[in-house]
C-alpha cells in the first residue's frame, strides 16, 4: 500500500515536470522522451515516467508512435479550434458560476493584470509572451472562483492544451492585444454590477471566439 502511494506520488511530480518542459517550450515538438533517460534524470524508476507520459499522451500534449516511442506532440491549428471551442463554451461557463463568489481583492487582481496588459499592448515592440502569460493569470482569476471543481480540473487541462498550441504556432497581435483588454475590462464591469449570469456567460464565451476567428482569419490564405 506503501509502495503504491508512493509511486502514485512520484508519477505525480514526473508528470508536472514533463508537462511543465511542454508548455514552457524547453521540449519542442517531436523531442522523444526516453523513459530511461527520464528516470535517471529525475531520480525515479520508469514506472511513474511511463505513467506520467500516458497522462500527457490523454492530454495530446504527447504522441506515442510503435518503433518510435513517445514524443512531443506537433497541433496544428485544427487541434487549436477544437480546443478554443471548448475552452469558450467551459471557461464561459464557470466564469459566470464563479462571479458571485469573487471578492473585490480577486476582482482588483484581475483589473491590475489587465491594467499591465494594456500597457503591454501600447508598447513598442509588442511583448506577446509577456502579455500571453498575463492573459492566462487574468482568466484563471476569473474561473477558479467556480464551486464546480471537475469543471475547473477540464479546464485547466484544455488551457494547458491551448498553451502547448501557442507556445509554437501562436501569438498576440497588437491589434487583437488591444481588443481583448477592452473584452476584459467589459467582463470586469459585468461582474462587478452584478450582471444576469447568462450575459456574464455570454460575453466570456464570445471573447474565446473572437479570439480564435482571428487566429483563423490571420492564417487564412489571401
Amino acid at each position: 500500500m506503501l509502495e503504491a502511494t508512493a509511486t502514485l506520488a512520484k508519477s505525480e511530480l514526473v508528470y508536472r515536470e514533463l508537462r511543465g518542459h511542454i508548455l514552457s517550450g524547453r521540449y519542442v515538438a517531436g523531442y522523444r522522451l526516453v523513459l530511461n533517460q527520464i528516470a535517471r534524470e529525475l531520480g525515479v524508476s520508469s514506472v511513474p515516467v511511463r505513467e506520467a507520459i500516458r497522462r500527457l499522451e490523454a492530454e495530446k500534449l504527447v504522441t506515442f508512435t510503435r518503433n518510435v516511442g513517445a514524443e512531443v506532440s506537433s497541433i496544428d491549428l485544427g487541434d487549436y479550434s477544437n480546443a478554443m471551442q471548448t475552452l469558450a463554451i467551459m471557461e464561459g461557463a464557470a466564469t459566470a458560476l464563479a462571479a458571485p463568489h469573487l471578492s473585490e481583492e480577486e476582482l482588483g487582481v484581475a483589473s491590475e493584470a489587465n491594467d499591465e496588459m494594456a500597457k503591454l499592448a501600447h508598447a513598442v515592440p509588442f511583448d506577446s509572451a509577456a502579455f500571453t502569460k498575463l492573459n492566462a493569470q487574468f482568466h484563471r482569476v476569473l474561473w477558479a472562483a467556480c464551486p464546480n471543481d471537475h469543471l475547473n480540473h477540464m479546464i485547466d487541462q484544455e488551457w494547458g492544451r491551448v498553451a502547448a498550441i501557442r507556445r509554437t504556432q501562436f501569438v498576440f497581435t497588437t491589434e487583437r492585444a488591444l481588443t481583448s483588454v477592452a473584452e476584459h475590462a467589459e467582463m470586469l464591469r459585468l461582474i462587478r454590477n452584478g450582471a444576469p449570469l447568462e450575459d456574464i456567460e455570454r460575453v466570456a464565451r464570445n471573447h474565446k471566439m473572437r479570439t480564435l476567428r482571428d487566429v483563423v482569419d490571420a492564417r487564412a490564405p489571401h
